[in-house]
């Protein structure tokens, strides 16, 4: 200690904040109330992060409500002048100020190694509320990011990370403090916390200062529910059980009379009957998995074929609690369904297709054969967001259908588990077709790292899609990524040649509407490239049609590609004509189209003048417009002069003579 003293820079003698003598329990109290806040967002930050949120938001206010002297306490006579808080308008709280803070940053640098610290002050016997968890609110990647950085911190260079941080102390200040604290070496703590890369947060405000590092503003949630309830039946089914032997006991004759609990001759039956099936499917012992190399010899890889992975597969209690959840959940659990997929329990035992930690939640993936349901609950006990059951539906998927499923979503990211047979997997974006995108690392268990999705309402500036060997996914906010293909409905491809992915660069925004949807597959289709009059270039009509796993409910619409709407990157969105929600229209039991549109010659033509243009697939062999604008031609394309507002009827004939009306 004496050669610490000797490194810690002396403080000027003429600083303003310079203190001697005794601080009154009184200051000290004055002090504490004004900075409450501050102080505990300082305990919060330098106590040690393995422990959960909850229980480290009541050790902070433990730890800052502790700090509060009995007695007048001293100025350490090795630091005579502690730095006062940065901005405090009242130049005689500082010395209370400095004292409450010194007591916090010894009791909770210390909290390491006496674990009893941790423990809250009890609770008075009334008022009491059960079962209730605090917790700070979540942040974003920035603040998660930075809670990262610093649980790698030793408790000396978080407490110095604080000094400089929140607390907003110069170097030699923040030496001071820590010497006063105790901590053997300063300079070391503040190298440590030097080290730390802060994120940028936002414009007013660094991530340190968001209510993520706030113990102040915190949101209750409660604690397992389904377990306490459990728990509960449990000792009122021990209590009763106890009550009913002392009584039959207590009864003459060796209890119940001759024809017994059933009546006569057993012929009642009994309160109630009990379902076999649906007993089995809350038995964790009786979940069934597919053996790790099942796959390669399946006759249909679908979810079936997938083993069971994750490092808690074998935990019990973790597969109790979801099937319970699952066969009836509370009122705190989040079930979210895809449309047209049921809700309900399982009728059987299911497959166990993965249990383990994702991210900060424990996730159990369970498959029926009809549906793919994904549990989880907070890692930590917790619960910041309550428990969740989603349902996707997945009825007759196979092979690329059931190459993925999102395991976790946080912070704009999903983290895929892929189908054993996935070798590969890489993140393009759909708006760059000529990028090669980059390799998404997958674990052992072929979960991959965070992967970033498009949000909900925001500029559509990127596409992020998972590349699986040959085949492209993206998310659309469900459980189970959608498949996007390439080609004729009746026999579509992979999304692979440059054709295909400059198609589909200027379509990827369109699919927005689609989230949400339960949808399973969308395949986009080139039936017509028109050339413009005037030649202004050619058009490229698309056809995207949407397929759902409930068969019913797809959306198909159609775009128009002209070379003036690709601008300067050559990937702007395509101009949305008409729109048809269910039909047969662009898929494979009715391979056609017809579709419209009104068109002025911009850029280099020189006349802007309005057209009406129709295109139609290969069957179409006449077009006609009426209406607003009249025109025919033989073939499958029509280009007439029009005016700006103008409406027409378009209608086509097949070569089979059969009528063919536009896309709605």
């Amino acid at each position: 200690m004496e050669q610490q003293q000797a490194a810690t820079p002396r403080p000027d003698p003429t600083s303003a904040d310079r203190f001697d003598g005794l601080v009154d329990v009184e200051q000290a109290e004055a002090a504490l109330v004004e900075h409450y806040p501050r102080l505990v967002r300082l305990a919060y930050l330098i106590l040690p992060p393995g422990a959960s949120r909850s229980r480290r938001v009541l050790a902070a206010h433990a730890v800052v409500q502790r700090s509060l002297p009995r007695r007048p306490t001293p100025t350490p006579a090795h630091s005579p002048a502690l730095p006062a808080p940065c901005g405090d308008p009242d130049p005689a709280a500082a010395p209370g100020y400095a004292c409450v803070r010194l007591r916090v940053l010894r009791t909770a640098l210390g909290t390491g190694r006496r674990w009893w610290r941790w423990l809250p002050v009890p609770p008075p016997p009334l008022p009491r509320v059960w079962g209730l968890r605090l917790s700070p609110r979540s942040g974003g990647a920035d603040e998660l990011a930075l809670e990262q950085a610093l649980s790698a911190l030793s408790a000396p260079g978080r407490a110095a990370f604080a000094l400089c941080g929140p607390e907003r102390l110069t170097e030699a200040d923040a030496l001071r403090v820590l010497a006063a604290a105790g901590v053997a070496d300063t300079r070391e703590a503040l190298a440590e916390a030097a080290r730390v890369a802060t994120p940028a947060g936002s414009r007013d405000r660094s991530p340190v200062e968001s209510a993520e590092f706030d113990p102040c503003a915190l949101q209750a949630r409660p604690t397992d529910l389904i377990r306490r309830r459990q728990h509960v039946r449990a000792v009122l089914a021990g209590g009763a059980a106890v009550l009913v032997c002392g009584g039959l006991l207590g009864l003459p004759g060796g209890g119940w009379g001759p024809a017994g609990a059933d009546g006569p001759g057993g012929a009642a039956a009994p309160p109630y009957a009990r379902n076999a099936a649906a007993q089995a499917a809350l038995d964790p012992a009786k979940v069934t998995a597919a053996a790790a190399t099942a796959w390669r010899s399946a006759a249909r890889q679908d979810f079936a074929a997938w083993p069971a992975r994750g490092d808690r597969v074998r935990d019990r209690e973790l597969l109790r609690r979801a099937l319970a959840v699952w066969a009836r959940p509370g009122s705190g659990v989040r079930v979210a369904a895809t449309p047209g997929t049921a809700a309900g329990p399982a009728a059987g035992p299911p497959q166990l297709l993965f249990a383990g930690v994702v991210d900060h939640a424990v996730v159990v993936l369970f498959h029926d054969g009809l549906r793919v349901v994904r549990y989880a609950e907070a890692a930590d006990g917790a619960d910041g967001s309550g428990t969740t059951l989603d349902f996707a539906r997945t009825d007759g998927a196979a092979g690329t259908s059931a190459d993925a499923v999102v395991a976790g979503r946080t912070h704009g990211n999903v983290r895929y588990l892929t189908a054993p047979w996935v070798t590969s997997a890489r993140l393009v974006d759909l708006l760059k077709p000529d990028a090669a995108g980059r390799v998404v690392h997958r674990d052992a268990n072929g979960l991959t790292g965070p992967v970033p999705t498009s949000a909900p309402g925001a500029t559509c500036t990127a596409w992020p899609a998972l590349r699986t060997g040959g085949e492209l996914l993206t998310d659309l906010a469900e459980p189970v990524p959608a498949r996007l293909t390439y080609g004729a409905p009746r026999e579509p491809g992979a999304v692979s040649g440059a054709r295909a992915r400059t198609v589909w660069a200027r379509t990827a925004c369109q699919l927005a509407a689609l989230r949400g949807q339960g949808v399973s597959a969308v395949n986009s289709w080139e039936f017509a490239r028109q050339p413009l009059p005037g030649g202004a270039g050619s058009a490229t009509w698309v056809c995207t049609r949407a397929e759902t796993w409930r068969g019913a409910g797809s959306l198909t619409f159609a775009q128009i590609q002209t070379p003036a709407a690709g601008g300067r990157s050559g990937a702007a969105p395509g101009a949305a004509v008409a729109r048809a929600d269910g039909g047969t229209a662009c898929g494979p039991r009715a391979p056609r189209v017809l579709a419209g549109v009104l068109w002025k010659a911009t850029g280099g033509h020189p006349d802007g003048r309005w057209w009406l243009l129709a295109a139609g697939s290969e069957q179409v062999t006449s077009i006609t417009a009426t209406g607003g604008v009249r025109g025919q031609t033989a073939g499958r394309f029509l280009a007439v002069p029009a005016k700006a507002g103008d409406r027409a009827e378009l209608t086509a004939r097949l070569a089979d003579g059969e009528r063919l009306t536009t896309l709605r």
